[in-house]
């Protein structure tokens, strides 16, 4: 069954001090989805060096993440695909491995603030900026 998958920028927001944003990605939190350990290396980066987080909270953060939200390792398949979609699609290394993760764990749609919105990769993930005025 496919699913959701949550890229960085909105698990950040959570933590951010934009209530309309922190609302709107606590609401896709909730209803489920899955990251990668990716994700989690770029959150921990982001809670210490942007958002000066002292370690615990930082690993309280990680933790009810972990247990809200699915979390698959980062594999060689992942990887390659990664690097084929970087350069089929002109993704950042990093944009292209957190789509690969997306493809990897069965997704359907991808929610990112970052990526182009609406934009299907391999026909199968569709991007969708959750903070996009309609």
């Amino acid at each position: 069954m496919p699913g959701s998958f949550i890229d960085t920028n909105v698990l950040i927001y959570m933590a951010s001090g934009d209530p309309l944003k922190a609302d709107r990605a606590e609401e896709i939190v909730s209803s489920g989805g899955t990251i990668s350990v990716q994700v989690l290396n770029e959150l921990t980066n982001v809670a210490r060096r942007k958002m000066l987080m002292s370690w615990i909270d930082t690993h309280a953060f990680l933790s009810m993440i972990r247990a809200l939200l699915a979390v698959h390792s980062v594999t060689i398949e992942i990887h390659e695909t990664g690097l084929v979609l970087a350069e089929r699609y002109g993704f950042s290394t990093y944009d292209a491995m957190i789509a690969a993760s997306a493809l990897h764990g069965d997704c359907d749609l991808l929610w990112s603030e970052d990526m182009q919105d609406g934009m299907v990769i391999e026909n199968q993930l569709r991007i969708s900026n959750p903070f996009r005025s309609k």
